[in-house]
């Protein structure tokens, strides 16, 4: 928590992982060298964690940690005595007591790997400075800001811009150009279902939110696929396309909300009764009712799933076994 995600935002997810798992190897093995001699088994990622802490020294030595001593109830009751202290002098002062520890636990450590904490600091502290030295933190860092920087779209820009001069129809042309070229960018429909209900043109507003809903399904944001979907209800849109409407229900049972997918999916289901995907909608409202502990409206919506007209033999096995499943939570417990 102190140093992890510090160490982690600098060096990148692949360095810091390959850096925590090593150090807690080489602490292992530093313990293991100053008791040669005991028996006792070794069990622990102190010692990674320690390195962290060895690294962030290296790496962030002006950095001010917050504090909190505790001495005795009263001062429990109070919460403590708060000071800041800066890692250059705090963190070799833990190394130092780990160091004082280790040398008076003798073999047995008192039940605490010690000498597994300095190791771990120790090469936490070199990995850190021949990151740096060796410019590989460099490129790192340079890899993250490539995946993390954000650029805006000239198009969007030139759209935004008339938008804001009240020159909708021009940005509105702008914009059609632009998401036919790039149907994916969320940015582009977001602003384009907006300059569709500032002009009150409810039907086109309503395709764009409809766009808007799938691109954010194949960002992999759910939330606001979910919040795009609102928008399209709260406007007065009725009955989004079957696939879009199945992405945002199951968008929903993704995000644990049991009750409002399995309503999506019930409605998506009346709705297009001759569509395919209301029987997969049947079968995702009867799993939702039994992750919600409804075992007669589960038997209720895999009955009506067995029942469809639609051609479903392929998922007469999925049925079958989701019926039984509600059936048996609707046997009674023997006393």
């Amino acid at each position: 928590w102190l140093a992890g995600f510090v160490l982690e935002d600098t060096w990148g997810r692949v360095i810091y992982t390959a850096v925590y798992f090593v150090a807690g190897a080489a602490a292992l093995q530093f313990h293991a060298l100053i008791n040669s001699g005991s028996l006792t088994p070794l069990i622990g990622a102190s010692g990674a964690v320690a390195a962290l802490m060895g690294g962030f020294l290296v790496r962030f030595p002006k950095m001010k940690i917050e504090m909190r001593w505790i001495l005795g109830i009263r001062s429990l009751m109070r919460g403590g005595y708060s000071f800041s202290a800066s890692a250059y002098w705090l963190l070799p002062l833990w190394l130092l007591e780990e160091v004082f520890y280790g040398s008076i636990s003798g073999q047995g450590g008192g039940g605490v790997a010690h000498w597994a904490h300095v190791g771990g600091f120790l090469f936490g502290a070199a990995a850190a400075m021949t990151l740096k030295v060796s410019g590989l933190e460099n490129k790192a860092n340079q890899a993250i800001e490539a995946k993390t920087s954000w650029t805006i779209d000239p198009e969007i820009t030139q759209a935004t811009d008339l938008m804001e001069q009240g020159q909708l129809d021009q940005a509105a042309a702008v914009l059609k150009q632009f998401v036919a070229a790039k149907p994916n960018s969320v940015d582009g429909w977001n602003i384009l279902q907006q300059i569709y209900w500032r002009k009150g043109d409810t039907d086109s507003c309503h395709e764009a939110l409809i766009k808007l809903c799938a691109a954010h399904i194949r960002a992999r944001e759910p939330e606001l696929a979910l919040q795009s979907f609102d928008e399209f209800l709260n406007s007065g849109g009725k009955n989004m396309p079957a696939a879009v409407w199945f992405d945002v229900a199951r968008a929903a049972e993704n995000l644990q909300a049991s009750e409002r997918a399995m309503m999506e999916y019930e409605r998506l289901a009346s709705t297009y009764p001759t569509d395919r995907l209301s029987v997969q909608a049947l079968m995702g409202a009867g799993r939702m009712a039994l992750k919600l502990n409804r075992a007669q409206d589960a038997l209720r919506f895999f009955d009506a799933a067995a029942a469809s007209k639609v051609p479903h033999l392929d998922l007469e096995q999925s049925i079958e076994a989701g019926r039984r499943q509600a059936q048996q939570l609707l046997v009674p417990a023997p006393a």
